[in-house]
């Protein structure tokens, strides 16, 4: 028995929410004072495309991209403290689509692309004058507690996918789906791109992610 070739093209907005595994970051944000980040994650905006290939039945690529963040602030020793810590996904998608099921698209692939994730760290007093600014900088103002530190770390990634697309009168769809983002490398950063050595083993960009969203285009299921 053979089954019609699901077809479609379409473009839409794809929010949706990060759960990454920052335990490693919360102890340290912990230590400075700052709340630990939530275990539930946090929102990120996205948006993706795709269209279904004429010539292999029910594959679809297109691309995507996700990206959100959340910050916590604390006082502690006189000192305001802030922590955000923010993640990105971006690539090429590849989807299967079963012909079996009818009526709706239920899909499997993976993204293939980069992720980012991201550490910024803030400590001040609260208020900064012009010239102390520049007394930081120049080294005339010693021992300076005005601290702000930018860690990144990017990477590439294979992420499997699983989506469920629901047409609505051929020419729009609601998703609902997620994954997960495997860290496959690591380049860590501080600041301007200056190279961050001695980075824990069991610290990673690994994290699930969940995606809503509606399409504008062509959908026959």
């Amino acid at each position: 028995m053979g089954w019609d070739a699901k077809f479609a093209i379409g473009i839409g907005y794809t929010p949706g929410w990060f759960i990454p595994d920052y335990n490693i970051i919360n102890e340290q944000v912990k230590a400075l004072g700052v709340d630990e980040f939530s275990s539930a994650g946090f929102f990120a905006t996205g948006y993706s495309g795709y269209v279904s290939l004429a010539v292999v039945k029910n594959i679809r690529i297109g691309g995507m991209h996700l990206n959100g963040s959340t910050s916590n602030k604390g006082y502690k020793n006189g000192f305001n403290k802030e922590a955000v810590y923010s993640a990105s996904l971006s690539g090429l998608t590849i989807e299967y689509s079963f012909p079996f099921i009818k009526q709706v698209a239920v899909s499997v692939g993976t993204i293939i692309g980069a992720g980012n994730t991201t550490l910024e760290l803030y400590q001040n007093k609260g208020e900064f004058d012009w010239n102390g600014i520049w007394n930081e900088l120049d080294g005339t103002k010693d021992n300076t507690n005005n601290i702000n530190r930018k860690l990144s770390n990017t990477f590439f990634t294979i992420s499997p996918t699983l989506n469920v697309d629901i047409p609505f009168y051929r020419f729009f769809a609601f998703r609902i789906g997620g994954g997960y983002m495997f860290e496959l490398g690591k380049n860590w950063e501080v600041d301007n791109g200056v190279k961050l050595n001695d980075i824990p083993s069991g610290l990673s960009g690994n994290a699930l992610f969940l995606q809503v969203g509606i399409y504008v285009g062509y959908f026959n299921y």
